[in-house]
């Protein structure tokens, strides 16, 4: 079967996060995406997460599938000749090494353009290739703090706190996919490949732009609101007497079908709580109001009520709680991999649905440097005299 990206090769030398998941994203849907790895230990994420059977950690195995693995040394000749005849072959190069490092080793987009004018070089860094900020080393908890995302989140009142996920890498990781995209698509026009800059930075700014037009337009501080939304009441979480409910009256139109509902037709056209405007001010007493009429039912009674109103409500669930929801379940979003180490490794497939693609490609992350011997056989159709040579001299490891 077809698919997308099958006729893309991406020589993929990230690490960690960011990195690895842009290049998934690509491989899931058919680009040939062969992970470099240095000598020894390899992907430092190789030892992230919790143990499963074999050399590698869960984090690893869970977001590097449908990939291959070379054991490269890019500090050795060998190794840097081997990279430029790879790169006459890729489509594309992603890396997140801090700013200039691999310019520094004569591995920079200047330096493979020489080899590949169509060399797509994707570089994702924590605040892009320039400006004061560029050299300094930058993990997801530090664009979060330096991007103002940790400021706006947290309980009310309190401090802010770090986002549940890695949102600044897993957003990198995206922002990057996009990237290399858009300059495939140039390239079709022009021939030409060019160095695709992704700052984590910037991409928690573009998730923090509504914040931001806020701020800009009345001058006020953002602050952490809890599961609240600034500028939608109630848009938030009450307790029941079961468990959490969330509840989005995003419009006028929920509120006076929501009013009745709850029995508190009288709050519809409250002179305190009427608009939205009117909502956002005196969100104090009303949210006060709410929580005490949701705490006289469970959660299951409320749903079916709302439900049946169509008033969007939803509950919390826990991380076992969503991977046996139902609707989880019935659109395939939990699948295995057999890993040859690890065995069955269950992960979060693409969210990306494409009619004309129903066969993903579903392949385990690699061991360190399997792939060697065959991916100097297929990609530069080298001998085994020649790929022996290679081991020799230090400069390729793995099988």
């Amino acid at each position: 079967m077809a698919r997308p990206l099958d006729d893309i090769t991406v020589l993929d030398l990230t690490h960690a996060l960011a990195g690895p998941f842009c290049s998934t994203m690509l491989a899931d849907y058919g680009a040939n995406v062969i992970k470099l790895e240095p000598p020894g230990a390899g992907d430092l994420a190789r030892v992230w997460g919790a143990p499963v059977p074999g050399p590698d950690f869960s984090y690893f195995v869970t977001i590097h599938r449908n990939k291959r693995s070379i054991v490269v040394d890019l500090k050795k000749p060998e190794g840097k000749a081997l990279f430029f005849k790879l790169v006459e072959k890729a489509d594309v190069v992603i890396e997140n090494f801090r700013v200039g490092a691999l310019k520094r080793l004569g591995l920079g987009y200047e330096e493979a353009k020489k080899h590949n004018r169509g060399i797509i070089y994707c570089s994702v860094s924590g605040f892009g290739q320039d400006g004061p900020y560029r050299d300094r080393a930058a993990l997801d908890l530090i664009l979060q703090a330096e991007s103002g995302m940790i400021s706006v989140t947290g309980e009310a009142g309190g401090r802010g706190v770090r986002c549940g996920v890695s949102i600044a890498d897993l957003a990198a990781g995206m922002n990057a996919a996009y990237g290399v995209m858009l300059a495939i698509r140039m390239r079709e026009k022009t021939g030409e490949g060019q160095h695709v800059d992704v700052s984590m930075m910037e991409g928690q700014l573009a998730l923090l732009c509504t914040t931001i037009g806020n701020y800009y337009a009345n001058g006020e501080l953002p602050k952490p609101q809890g599961t609240a939304y600034p500028v939608v009441v109630p848009y938030q979480t009450f307790q029941t007497k079961t468990r959490d409910l969330a509840i989005a009256i995003a419009g006028q139109k929920l509120w006076k079908i929501m009013c009745p509902i709850i029995g508190a037709p009288e709050l519809t056209d409250d002179p305190l709580f009427a608009t939205g405007p009117l909502r956002m001010k005196n969100r104090v007493p009303l949210i006060e109001k709410l929580q005490a009429i949701f705490l006289t039912k469970s959660y299951e009674e409320w749903e079916k009520l709302l439900l049946d109103n169509n008033v969007p409500v939803g509950a919390i669930n826990d991380i076992a709680q969503v991977v046996e929801h139902p609707q989880v379940k019935a659109r395939g979003a939990i699948i295995e991999t057999k890993h040859p180490k690890a065995g069955k490794v269950k992960q979060v497939r693409s969210p990306l649905r494409l009619p004309a693609m129903q066969d993903m490609p579903n392949t385990p992350a690699p061991l360190h440097g399997e792939h060697s011997s065959a991916i100097l056989r297929d990609v530069l159709k080298m001998s085994d005299a020649e790929i022996a040579a290679l081991k020799q001299s230090g400069a390729v490891g793995g099988d």
